[in-house]
């Protein structure tokens, strides 16, 4: 028989079968909130943005002189990129230099007096002063490259160190803040566009002064692009400061001729001294008016149209649909108006110009039943006269139509046509080679201006021809903030046969195939 233990057999006799069994201690469990990973990411991204957007801010800033000026260069944050060149107080240049998350901001703060007074001193310093300013851009721009680095890790990580209280957590933000700007510099170094400073866009006092960039003729002749033109840039810049502000008159090149297109007036008074403001600006040899210089076509409108024989210029106009029979007649009767239609051809200010008035007569606004064949129509008429006066041995340079459909049919029939009606300026290469360029509102669309929610602009261009081929070179495309407002922005534009590198001095249009353009 089997010996039971003493203590097995006490602890089975004292068990009571009926206790429940007393349960086991557990491990406490403690209960922690995790953050989604998404949630996690986008807060390490608003660090690492934030940390550097504030160390660009705070360290980020390159003092640096750029020939006779000093300036400061810096890095903002920015959605499209560009270069913007702040010129206090005369106003701002902005340049589509690059694709980028940042911007360049360079801003002028003073002139040295000693560097200034050299070059006053010493005129002929003035041609080396490309290849000095070209030093000083790309010595600024390797400090600032430099000093943006630090800043942008140095910002990242002290925020990160203060939200996250982890070392490693904060130097992870520091360095995907490095790789943001170094991706950021890859993409502004693979989209990086020299020919910008060729095309600024004006605001401030600056859009007064187009004599800043050089005028087109010099423009479209120097190839060597951004050392030339930003050298001319610096230098023209630095005589604005010479003169303590006061804007250089633009001094016209004997050579080219100015050609100031307006359209869509309709009614409005002030545009007659914006008109005339223009005209004495940039020395305009030539005025065009593609039409809705009236709003209703009455005779009771027609004194309207008096200042235009105070301008000092010719007028070539051409009728739109807002613009009566009425109308036309009374300004054929002013001896400096050339009223085209019917694809009459006068030769105005040494370019040879032919037009047609629009068919329709809607004052109203309303859409008459065919006017979209009309339209063409009127357009197959002009492109027929142009290739009579081609055969005739006296090409137009420039046609003008009103509606821009009607315009498209003169492709390949004449270098350039222009047109208005939309109320927002554009310019397209169509595609026989003709070049249709058209113009917004120089009245701000009038009476309308008020309807959308902020008000139309007011619109105008300048044109540069040259006098020997009668082409195209160059265009300044105006806009004046409309009713209530006070901007102004000047943008320079080359036409692209002109652009440095392109083959030939024009595009001459090529032969439609048949009597009727595509």
């Amino acid at each position: 028989m089997a010996r039971v233990p003493v203590a097995a057999l006490s602890t089975m006799l004292n068990r009571n079968p009926n206790r429940p069994a007393r349960p086991r201690s557990l491990p406490a469990l403690e209960l922690t909130d995790r953050p989604s990973p998404w949630l996690r990411a986008l807060g390490l991204t608003t660090v690492v943005l934030v940390g550097a957007w504030l160390g660009l801010l705070i360290v980020g800033d390159v003092r640096a002189p750029v020939g006779p000026m000093d300036t400061t260069m810096t890095l903002r944050p920015s959605l499209s990129g560009g270069t913007k060149i702040n010129v206090s107080p005369l106003g701002s240049l902005s340049l589509d230099s690059h694709v980028a998350p940042v911007r360049l901001d360079v801003n002028v703060d003073q002139l040295d007096p000693l560097r200034s007074q050299a070059l006053v001193d010493h005129p002929e310093r003035l041609s080396g002063l490309q290849d000095e300013v070209a030093r000083d851009v790309e010595h600024g721009t390797l400090d600032l490259a430099v000093r943006s680095c630090i800043a942008v890790v140095s910002g990242a990580t002290a925020l990160g160190l203060a939200v996250y209280r982890r070392p490693r957590r904060a130097l992870a933000a520091g360095g995907l803040a490095l790789g943001l700007l170094a991706a950021s510099g890859v993409s502004a170094y693979a989209t990086w566009n020299p020919k910008s400073v060729l095309e600024p866009r004006f605001s401030g006092l600056l859009s007064s002064a187009p004599s800043v960039v050089g005028n087109a003729r010099s423009i479209v002749t120097e190839f060597d692009v951004y050392q030339k033109e930003l050298a001319r840039l610096v230098t023209n810049v630095t005589k604005l400061y010479d003169v303590t502000s006061t804007l250089p008159a633009y001094r016209p090149d004997p050579s080219t001729i100015r050609v100031l297109h307006v359209s869509d007036i309709h009614l409005n008074p002030a545009s007659w001294k914006i008109i005339g403001s223009l005209v004495e600006q940039y020395k305009v040899d030539v005025i065009v008016d593609s039409g809705d210089t009236m709003d209703h076509g009455t005779a009771a409108e027609n004194g309207f149209l008096d200042p235009i024989r105070d301008l000092g210029v010719p007028y070539v106009w051409v009728r739109g649909n807002h613009d009566s029979r009425t109308t036309q007649r009374y300004l054929e009767r002013m001896k400096n108006v050339r009223v085209l239609d019917d694809g009459r051809a006068e030769t105005v200010a040494g370019l040879r110009f032919a037009g047609i008035g629009d068919p329709q007569f809607t004052p109203d606004r309303s859409t008459a039943p065919g006017s979209a064949a009309s339209e063409q129509l009127a357009g197959d008429r002009l492109a027929s006269a142009l290739r009579d006066q081609r055969t005739a041995g006296t090409p137009v340079d420039v046609a003008v139509a009103h509606e821009p459909s009607a315009a498209r049919e003169t492709d390949g029939t004449v270098p350039l046509v222009l047109c208005g009606h939309l109320h927002h300026e554009g310019t397209e290469l169509l595609p026989y080679g003709t070049r249709l360029r058209r113009e917004g509102s120089t009245g701000g669309s009038g009476l309308r201006a008020v309807e959308h929610t902020y008000p139309a602009p007011i619109e105008a261009s300048i044109l540069y021809f040259d006098r020997d081929s009668r082409r195209l070179q160059a265009w300044d495309a105006i806009k004046l903030g409309g009713l209530g407002l006070s901007t102004a922005e000047v943008s320079r534009h080359l036409a692209d046969e002109n652009q440095p590198g392109a083959t030939g001095t024009s595009r001459s249009p090529s032969p439609t195939p048949s009597a009727t353009s595509p």
